[in-house]
């Protein structure tokens, strides 16, 4: 298949060569200017032809036209940049991961996104197991004219110490209007619905039911055997019709089964209907106008969506206006402003603890009938009390005479009543004015201010569970906690722009600059103790306790910045660019708190050089040296101290403060990393074949890291510089036109990246850092010689390449602290085919990655508890089993296991994490469109000028995975929480659309 596969790819490749050689002479379409202009760092626009650098345009109409509207603009960046690794989870509005050329940075790190020069905020939120997604969800997809992915040090070195890891830079839409200077009118409207890809849930087996034995273990009222209520798993007695017990049920006195036992059967309807069809509406309204020196453009954007789990869905409004106008003709100046008002109910719990879906697909009984469950929580919770705990009817019942639930809440009480809610507000405004001094100098000053505010709630109902919760992480049954979170940015910008002829062929061009940063942020965490006085009553009044402290948070940061930029141009044919910043940290101590970034690149086009343009019509070199960095976060250079509330003692009130374990470090440095890139760009056949290619080497050093220390320091870790990454990579970029006529055009977009990772060195003395803990004792780690992201957990002990099976349990002997896989990929890709004949278009995306390990700890649980369908394959559950593998002294092992043990043969009470460490390779169908435009002679005689319908799809087929049942890039998280980890993870949904948009 593999081989089929490579041969048609070549087949494609060589007949659209073929097909476009063919057609030179035949192309009507008149050729562009080579490359046009883009938009680089600072809102700079330059010549794509004169970079010395690797930087790749996307059109906003690629971006959302092809695919359905996931709320989210970075996840629609997958497949469509070489060199940028977007991982998407499927946490209901949660976040996507952004990555460009690999880890440099031990704690990760995510590129640095602008939005028409001015840097907004991207953090990423996530607290108590939920994932509050990334703030560049905020930014409305209808404004957006292009993004431009700058992805080495010498194209982000003018953002000096942001410009670590790569920079997004966007640029809005300008008001166009109508021919006749009138105002234009866009209406669209959207609608899709998503439908559970069954291969990313868990196949469950149907011959044995609940429990940890293959007997039952209790006996009702009724002389009749009591289903294992209190066993959260599948290893149960085998299924027989003509049997009948007492199910959960049986005690239900709503339920029409009460009091009756029902034959021993599988369930009617699985875990997989709890989930709904998801569906989104959108609706918008542009109204936009332009003439010579000014134009206008409003935007109002509505987004519901009701999620795939119960009870979860999203409001979300966007308001943006952008206005350009000469206030004279030497005094211009620009205006933007954007709003997002969201609410957010029913966000998923992440991870192992209280997540619906790890029980699904870890804990559960092949028996339960999931809309039994949904009845009796329907029925029960009308009168919710006591006696019916309430509410909290559920399968997972102690035993026949304890109603209360054992390990796990009714699926629907856990989401209509423990549901979480948000609210958040954002808005980022810019306003700039520009003066020219002179035909070839101009001035700018901008100021722009980003700011949003979270407003979160979580709840634990009367009746529910009792975990742990709130600020002290005690065990309760029920509470209410809230998180208040406000973060804003505010730049102040001074250019001077200027350009000069210094022959008629040779001309150099720039800015000199200045920035101030500052960014604030505050952050308030309470919660009730002890429990709720009064059921459903969610405030910190309704506290059976008295409330601890707030985890209070707030800082203030500031950077000072100038730069100076030089491009020069020879002829047209040589370019050399120089820049130089120099930043000043308000997180860094005096002395080292001022530093400074070069960059130099270089192009030479030989195609203008060697005159070579019959049949390659562009050819140019490229090379860059360059250094960018990051600073500290705050409070890193002193000690300091929370507080946990007021002792009331005979003198009075004494303040009591949580103790400190990070230690301090007054003598940071900034981080640091140097890049070297070499790249080409060739053009062939007037732009019918385009091909990119660059080569990078990354050296990152000083990383700001935690590190662990013994705890009889009176400490935890500390803070330190330390620690090498390096990184060298591929990327290519691949365009080809197999036909091109005034009716019919084929575009294929190909593009492939390929980064090493490898951790140089760490602190002397120091080969391993714990960047983050896996349930199923797996870790993710940077250690020294491997690449960032390695997995260490327990592995088989070998014998002559045999496993060891030990002796007195006859089961596997493991091996702590061994490498056992990295989450690095080897390399990522995308082909894209854009087809338009006439009005009708067509487009698909297919997204490709190979390699990268995922521990799956669903795998490791679910394996053991029974429940997934190769646990009960022929009469493996009948009969004593002899694990593969020989005993220590070389012999065959002969030890059996017996059928009431046989839950320990596979899984977690037998296996070592590393057998559920599998490659996350993927290939998907991402996007997918059909579209039509309708005529204008359709239109003649209304006010319609322009109309078009479209049908999309997203994630309509993953055509190969190697990880079983989860999508192997639905990771619990963003940052570190994107790599390598596989838990209770919501389904994939195949979503399909349909979108219609009027101008007028």
């Amino acid at each position: 298949m593999k081989k089929l596969r490579t041969s048609l790819l070549v087949a494609v490749l060589s007949s659209s060569i073929a097909v476009a050689h063919a057609q030179q002479k035949k192309d009507t379409i008149k050729t562009k200017e080579i490359e046009g202009v883009v938009v680089t760092a600072l809102g700079i626009k330059r010549e794509k032809k004169s970079l010395g650098y690797a930087s790749q345009e996307i059109k906003g109409s690629t971006l959302s036209e092809g695919t359905t509207n996931t709320g989210n603009i970075a996840s629609q960046l997958s497949g469509k940049v070489a060199g940028l690794n977007v991982t998407t989870n499927n946490n209901f509005g949660g976040s996507s991961n952004l990555l460009i050329r690999g880890i440099k940075s031990l704690s990760g790190g995510n590129p640095l996104i602008v939005i028409d020069g001015s840097p907004v905020n991207n953090t990423y939120t996530q607290a108590g197991g939920i994932d509050y997604g990334n703030a560049l969800s905020d930014i409305n997809q209808d404004d957006i004219e292009s993004i431009n992915v700058l992805k080495g040090a010498a194209a982000s070195a003018l953002y000096g110490e942001r410009g670590l890891n790569g920079v997004i830079v966007i640029t809005t839409k300008n008001g166009k209007g109508k021919d006749d200077g009138s105002w234009g009118v866009t209406l669209s409207s959207a609608v899709q619905v998503g439908f559970v890809d069954k291969s990313t849930f868990p196949e469950y087996q149907t011959r044995y039911g609940a429990g940890y034995s293959q007997e039952f273990t209790a006996q009702g009222a009724n002389g009749l055997n009591d289903v294992n209520f209190g066993d959260d798993a599948s290893w149960g007695p085998k299924y027989n019709s003509s049997l009948l017990v007492n199910q959960w049920d049986y005690y239900d006195p709503t339920s029409s089964n009460y009091g009756k036992a029902t034959p021993w059967v599988a369930a009617k309807n699985g875990p997989i209907k709890f989930f709904n069809h998801p569906t989104t509406f959108t609706n918008s309204i542009t109204l936009e106008k332009g003439q010579k020196g000014k134009n206008i453009n409003f935007t109002f954007d509505n987004m519901l969506v009701d999620g795939l789990m119960p009870n979860s869905r999203i409001n979300k409004n966007t308001f943006s206006l952008k206005v350009n106008y000469d206030l004279t003709p030497k005094l211009h100046s620009s205006f933007y402003s954007t709003m997002t008002i969201q609410n957010t109910t029913g966000r998923s719990i992440t991870g192992y603890n209280d997540n619906i879906v790890t029980g699904f697909r870890q804990w559960w009984q092949t028996n339960i009938d999931v809309k039994e469950q949904q009845r009796a929580y329907s029925q029960n919770i009308a009168s919710p009390n006591a006696d019916n705990y309430y509410g909290n009817v559920s399968w997972n019942r102690k035993s026949g005479t304890e109603g209360n639930a054992a390990y796990w809440n009714n699926p629907y009480f856990q989401a209509y009543e423990n549901y979480t809610s948000d609210s958040r507000f954002r808005t980022f405004t810019y306003a700039q004015l520009t003066y020219d001094l002179l035909d070839n100098v101009s001035v700018t000053g901008k100021v722009s201010y980003d700011r949003s505010n979270l407003f979160a709630e979580n709840r634990i109902a009367v009746g529910s569970i009792a975990q742990s919760f709130g600020l002290s992480e005690n065990s309760v049954g029920s509470g209410y906690s809230r998180r208040d979170v406000t973060r804003t940015e505010t730049n102040y910008d001074l250019m001077f722009n200027y350009k000069f002829d210094i022959t008629n062929n040779i001309n150099v061009s720039g800015v000199l600059g200045g920035n101030v940063r500052r960014n604030y942020v505050n952050s308030i965490y309470a919660s009730t103790e002890g429990g709720l006085v009064v059921p459903k009553i969610y405030a910190l009044s309704n506290s059976v306790k008295g409330p601890l402290a707030p985890d209070e948070n707030e800082w203030t940061t500031q950077t000072n910045s100038g730069y100076v930029t030089a491009s020069f141009d020879f002829y047209k044919m040589f370019y050399l660019d120089g820049t130089w910043r120099i930043d000043q940290s308000s997180t860094l101590p005096s002395g080292n708190n001022v530093y400074n970034y070069p960059s130099v690149t270089g192009s030479v086009i030989l195609s203008e050089i060697f005159k070579i343009k019959n049949w390659m019509n562009f050819w140019k070199l490229r090379a860059n040296y360059a250094e960018v960095g990051g600073t500290a976060d705050p409070y890193q250079l002193t000690n300091y101290y929370s507080s946990a509330g007021i002792f009331s003692g005979a003198q009075g009130g004494i303040g009591i403060y949580n103790s400190l374990l990070k230690k301090a470090n007054s003598d940071l440095k900034p981080q640091r990393s140097k890049e070297f890139e070499l790249g080409t760009e060739v053009h062939f056949l007037r732009d019918r074949i385009t091909l990119d290619f660059a080569y990078y080497k990354t050296k990152t050093i000083n990383q700001i890291i935690p590190l662990a220390i013994s705890s009889g320091t009176g400490f935890t870790s500390k803070v330190i510089n330390a620690g090498r990454i390096d990184n060298t990579g591929y990327e290519v970029q691949l365009g080809l036109v197999p036909i091109k006529s005034n009716d019919f055009t084929w575009n294929i977009d190909v593009n492939w990246s390929k980064n090493t990772n490898k951790v140089i060195e760490l602190n002397p003395g120091i080969d391993n850092i714990l960047l983050n803990s896996f349930t199923g004792g797996v870790s993710l780690n940077a250690r020294v010689g491997e690449a960032w992201g390695t997995l260490v957990g327990n592995d088989y002990t070998y014998l002559n390449g045999q496993k060891v099976i030990n002796p007195k349990t006859g089961k596997y002997l493991q091996n702590s602290n061994q490498i056992i896989g990295n989450t690095t990929p080897d390399w990522i890709g995308g082909i894209r085919n854009s087809i338009n004949y006439k009005g009708f278009s067509l487009s698909f995306l297919i997204d490709v990655r190979k390699g990268g390990n995922v521990f799956s700890t669903d795998m490791y649980y679910g394996l053991s508890s029974g429940l997934y369908k190769e646990t009960a394959m022929g009469d493996f559950r009948d009969k004593n089993v002899i694990l593969p593998g020989v005993l220590p002294n070389g012999t065959p092992n002969n030890i059996p296991l017996s059928p009431l043990d046989n839950g320990s043969s596979t899984g977690y009470k037998t296996q070592p994490p590393s057998e559920f460490v599998y490659d996350g390779s993927f290939v998907k169908l991402r996007e997918a469109s059909v579209g039509y435009t309708l005529p204008k002679s359709l239109l003649a005689g209304t006010k319609i000028y322009d109309a078009k319908i479209s049908i999309v799809g997203r994630n309509l087929w993953i055509i190969h995975k190697n990880l079983p049942y989860a999508d192997p890039e639905a990771m619990i998280g963003g940052g570190l929480n994107s790599y390598g980890w596989s838990i209770g993870s919501m389904p994939t949904t195949r979503d399909i659309g349909v979108n219609v948009t009027f101008k007028f």
